[in-house]
């Protein structure tokens, strides 16, 4: 079949690392999105950042819900593949991309009619609270380039071609970070400029995945873009991706409440603190992540053609790697907090408060690391729904501590030891799930 890489043969170290690295930069390069408005953003003042970063968390929402059609098609079409099962693999990225429009138009349409009851949660006040909302109306209409990006992503992860989603978000970046300036101080369109250059960005980065996917590549012979839904492809999709959507978003809603907590203990401060913060951490989330979606699609290819030490090989190196990254990460948040968020917002009072949340978290971040890896594994061979209940139980486990922390005196640092314990539980946790599992679905030969 056209455009494929084989993954079920070859050195596992150097497939990992080739096809990871795409996938990583391509993470950076959408978390980049939000930084870059961030930084643009964090020189019109605090207020301007807490609203966008309010309004982060519902963009950050959105990406979730899209992540069934994206898990979806990296799991699906990369087992269909390894099972050498190609006309599957061309109704499983029809499929998945229907679905993506679909949700897509009933999300934004959402987010656009009810912007004041959700931006209501963050007890935001004055211009902030207005500019969240006409932020998150203009947002509200990007929302079929990213489910649909996003689909066309998991079809290029699950063929082994990740390297095409990265060139293409990375023409999307670059088109944000000129029109970010241009819109938001030229034009002189404040907060709204940014949202402006994301939108537009994003409609790029579609309109690439489109001419490269049907006039460059065929890949899998020019499947269509939209059919009708057949309910063998459509249930085994919601049954593999809706888990990953689902907990991802509960995160987000957790998160939203979160934030709340911290308006209450620290105001706009630390709101803008949590959300900001949580931006920069994005930096070490999205190194582990690039490798647990490579390591997903290693292991469906190889899971369904029975190469069951290949996978076992492939995590065990996997955690290697990302250990590293893991560790100094881990050294530069406890250390270098202060002077890391002084780059996106300079205000003194802010960075100092940023720099706070990042040593707390700094001591989870290997922890952190290990979860997301381990998540490849559970996602390759098809079980996706332990990894949603350590993350739905660890993350919500984050609001009774909070209280109870912020309740003994704790302060807006007890909202940081929240994210940071709860953290490390769930990588202790799921780690522990696998190990169980192991003979059952990883039973290796010698």
């Amino acid at each position: 079949m056209k455009g494929i890489n084989n993954l079920t043969e070859g050195n596992i170290t150097s497939q990992l690392i080739k096809l990871a690295l795409p996938i990583m930069a391509t993470a950076f390069i959408q978390m980049a999105y939000s930084l870059t408005d961030m930084a643009w953003v964090g020189r019109l003042g605090s207020e301007a950042v807490a609203a966008v970063g309010a309004v982060g968390i519902l963009t950050w929402m959105s990406t979730s819900i899209s992540l069934l059609c994206k898990i979806g098609s990296e799991v699906t079409i990369a087992q269909a593949i390894g099972s050498r099962n190609y006309s599957d693999a061309r109704e499983y990225a029809s499929h998945n991309l229907t679905i993506s429009i679909s949700l897509s138009l009933i999300w934004g349409i959402s987010l656009f009619i009810f912007a004041n009851y959700i931006i209501d949660v963050f007890k935001l006040s004055g211009d902030i609270y207005s500019n969240a909302v006409n932020y998150l109306r203009i947002i509200a209409f990007g929302m079929p380039a990213i489910f649909m990006a996003a689909a066309f992503t998991g079809i290029y992860n699950a063929s082994g071609r990740s390297n095409i989603p990265f060139y293409i978000s990375g023409s999307g970046l670059v088109m944000n970070m000129i029109l970010d300036p241009l819109f938001i101080f030229v034009l002189n369109l404040g907060t709204n400029g940014a949202a402006y250059a994301t939108i537009l960005s994003q409609y790029f980065v579609l309109i690439l995945f489109i001419i490269q996917i049907r006039f460059r590549d065929s890949l899998l012979d020019r499947f269509p873009f939209i059919k009708r839904l057949q309910k063998q492809y459509t249930l085994r999709i919601f049954r593999i991706g809706a888990p990953v959507a689902i907990f991802n978003t509960l995160f987000a809603f957790a998160n939203m409440y979160m934030c709340r907590i911290a308006a209450i203990n620290g105001g706009h401060i630390g709101l803008m603190a949590f959300t900001t913060g949580g931006q920069i951490e994005g930096l070490t989330w999205n190194t582990s992540a690039g490798f647990s979606t490579a390591l997903g699609t290693f292991t469906a290819q190889n899971y369904a053609a029975g190469n069951i030490n290949r996978v076992v090989s492939a995590y065990k190196k996997t955690l290697g790697i990302t250990s590293i990254f893991g560790i100094l990460s881990t050294i530069l948040f406890i250390f270098f907090g202060s002077e890391i968020f002084s780059l996106f917002v300079p205000e003194e009072s802010a960075y100092m408060a940023g720099g706070e949340f990042l040593r707390i978290d700094g001591y989870s971040q290997l922890f952190m690391m290990l979860e997301i890896a381990t998540q490849g594994v559970f996602y390759g061979i098809g079980r996706t729904i332990p990894p949603a209940i350590t993350s739905i139980c660890g993350n919500y486990l984050r609001i009774p501590l909070a209280i109870g922390l912020t309740a003994i005196g704790m302060g807006i640092s007890g909202v940081w030891w929240a994210v940071s314990i709860s953290s490390i539980l769930k990588g202790i946790s799921l780690f522990v799930w696998l190990v169980v599992i192991r003979k059952k679905y990883l039973k290796t030969t010698r």
